[in-house]
C-alpha cells in the first residue's frame, strides 16, 4: 500500500523507511547471499517492518539456478504455501468469529456432516481442534494420487482416518485445514478466496495478493516446481546428478499455479495452500494484525487467536498459527508472545507484539524438486541476524 492510496477508517499505513536497509542488515543479507550460493534456495524476498513503517524490503537471486533466468525483485510474487493457513483461511476464521458465525467448540460433523463417518471419535472433533491442529487427523495424505477431482479429494479428506484420539495429540495437519477450508465456506455461504479478498486482501490494500493468480502476473511469479522430467532441457541444465528424478504429477514446470499437489487437484483454492503475494502483501497483513488487526480485526480476536493453547500439553500451536518453541524456525530471540507460520515452498511470516516487529521471508526452496532442507538451518539464523542488527542499532531490546 502506498501513500496514495485512500486507507480504510482505522487504517493506519506501513510506511517505507528502508533507506538504510543495507547498512542496518548486512550480516543478514550477507546470510541470504551465501544460501543462495550453496543453493539452498535460487530466490528470495524479504520485507521487515517495526513500529509501523517498512525497514527493510529486500530482493535476491534468480528465479532459478539458471544464469539466464530472470532476477528476482521486491514485486515478485511466491508460492505462500502453507502461510495461506494464516492469511487466508484463520484470517476468514477470526472475522466469521467476531460476527458470531463461528463457535470454536461446534462439532465439525454440525457443518459438515460428511466427516461423521462411522468412527463415533470423529464426532468430538471441534472448529478449535482443526484450527490448533488436535483433531487427531494426520498430518499429510497424497490425496491427489488417488483421487482426480474436486469432489473426489474432498470426500478423500473428509474419511481421512484419524491417527489419534482428538483433543490428546498436536500433529500439523494440511488434511485438518482442508475440511476447516469448507466448514467456513459453508459458515459464510461464500467460497474462500471470494470472501478473503472483498474482507481480507481488499481492505488492507494487499494489491497482489490471490488465489489462481491472473496469466498476465506470470512473468512476475517465482516457480517453485520442475515436474516435466530428466529428459527435459529444463531438468538437463538445473538437475544435478545426485538429485532424484522429480515428481511428473503435471509433466510441467509450475509457475503461477499452485505447487501443492491436493491443492492443484482442488482447483488452486483450499484452507491450507494456495495464495500467491509478494513480500511487502504479507508485511502489509503482518502490520494490520501488529496493529490490533485494524482494520478487519478487534485486537481481542487476534489476541485469542495468537495465543498459545493450552492443551494438548507441550503443544506450540495457537489457533491457526504457531508460536516459537526451543529450537524454533524463528531463531532464539522472538519472544514468547510471538507467532508465526511457515510454508512448504520456503516461505515464513514471524510476528512479534512486543518488539511491534514482523519478518516476513519468501523463497522458492522447493525448486526444482523439493528434496533440499537447507532453508531449516537458514531461517533461524536469517531470523537472528535481524534482530542482533536491531539490537545493535539500539532500537530493539
Amino acid at each position: 500500500m502506498t501513500a496514495t492510496q485512500n486507507p480504510p477508517a482505522g487504517f493506519s499505513f506501513l510506511v517505507r523507511n528502508s533507506a538504510a536497509q543495507h547498512d542496518t542488515f548486512r550480516d543478514a543479507f550477507a546470510l541470504l547471499d551465501k544460501a543462495i550460493a550453496a543453493r539452498a534456495f535460487p530466490a528470495c524476498a524479504l520485507a521487515i517492518s517495526r513500529s509501523g513503517e517498512l525497514i527493510a524490503y529486500h530482493a535476491l537471486g534468480r528465479f532459478t539456478y539458471d544464469p539466464a533466468s530472470s532476477s528476482v525483485s521486491t514485486t515478485s510474487i511466491f508460492d505462500l504455501a502453507s502461510l495461506s493457513k494464516a492469511i487466508a483461511t484463520t484470517a476468514m476464521a477470526m472475522i466469521l468469529y467476531e460476527r458470531g458465525l463461528l463457535d470454536l467448540e461446534t462439532p465439525v460433523t454440525a457443518i459438515v456432516p460428511e466427516f461423521a463417518t462411522d468412527n463415533g471419535r470423529r464426532r468430538d472433533v471441534t472448529l478449535r481442534m482443526l484450527l490448533a491442529h488436535s483433531s487427531g487427523l494426520p498430518a499429510y495424505e497424497k490425496l491427489f494420487l488417488r483421487a482426480k477431482t474436486h469432489d473426489e479429494l474432498l470426500a478423500a479428506a473428509f474419511t481421512t482416518e484419524l491417527t489419534a484420539d482428538p483433543g490428546t495429540r498436536a500433529e500439523y495437519s494440511d488434511i485438518g485445514f482442508i475440511i476447516l477450508g469448507i466448514a467456513l465456506e459453508r459458515l459464510a455461504d461464500e467460497p474462500l478466496d471470494t470472501f478473503c479478498q472483498r474482507e481480507i486482501f481488499g481492505p488492507l490494500g494487499m494489491s497482489h495478493t490471490t488465489f489462481n493468480p491472473p496469466k498476465a502476473w506470470k512473468d512476475r511469479i517465482v516457480p517453485t516446481a520442475d515436474e516435466c522430467g530428466t529428459d527435459t532441457p529444463v531438468r538437463q541444465t538445473l538437475q544435478s546428478p545426485a538429485l532424484p528424478a522429480p515428481g511428473t504429477f503435471r509433466g510441467r514446470v509450475i509457475q503461477g499455479e499452485v505447487q501443492d499437489e491436493n491443492a492443484s487437484v482442488l482447483g488452486g483454492v483450499a484452507g491450507h495452500a494456495g495464495l500467491f503475494a509478494p513480500a511487502e502483501d504479507v508485511a502489509i497483513f503482518a502490520h494490520a494484525m501488529l496493529s490490533g488487526g485494524r482494520p478487519i480485526l478487534r485486537p481481542e480476536t487476534v489476541e485469542l487467536f495468537s495465543r498459545r493453547e493450552l492443551t494438548p500439553p507441550g503443544t506450540s500451536r495457537a489457533l491457526g498459527w504457531d508460536t516459537p518453541s526451543s529450537p524454533s524456525q524463528s531463531g532464539k530471540y522472538f519472544g514468547s508472545r510471538s507467532f508465526g507460520h511457515l510454508g512448504y515452498t520456503g516461505t515464513s511470516l514471524w510476528i512479534d507484539p512486543d518488539r511491534q516487529l514482523s519478518v516476513t521471508l519468501l523463497t522458492n526452496r522447493t525448486w526444482p524438486d523439493g528434496q533440499n532442507q537447507a532453508i531449516k538451518q537458514v531461517r533461524p539464523a536469517f531470523h537472528d541476524a535481524v534482530i542482533e542488527a536491531l539490537k545493535a542499532c539500539g532500537t530493539t531490546q
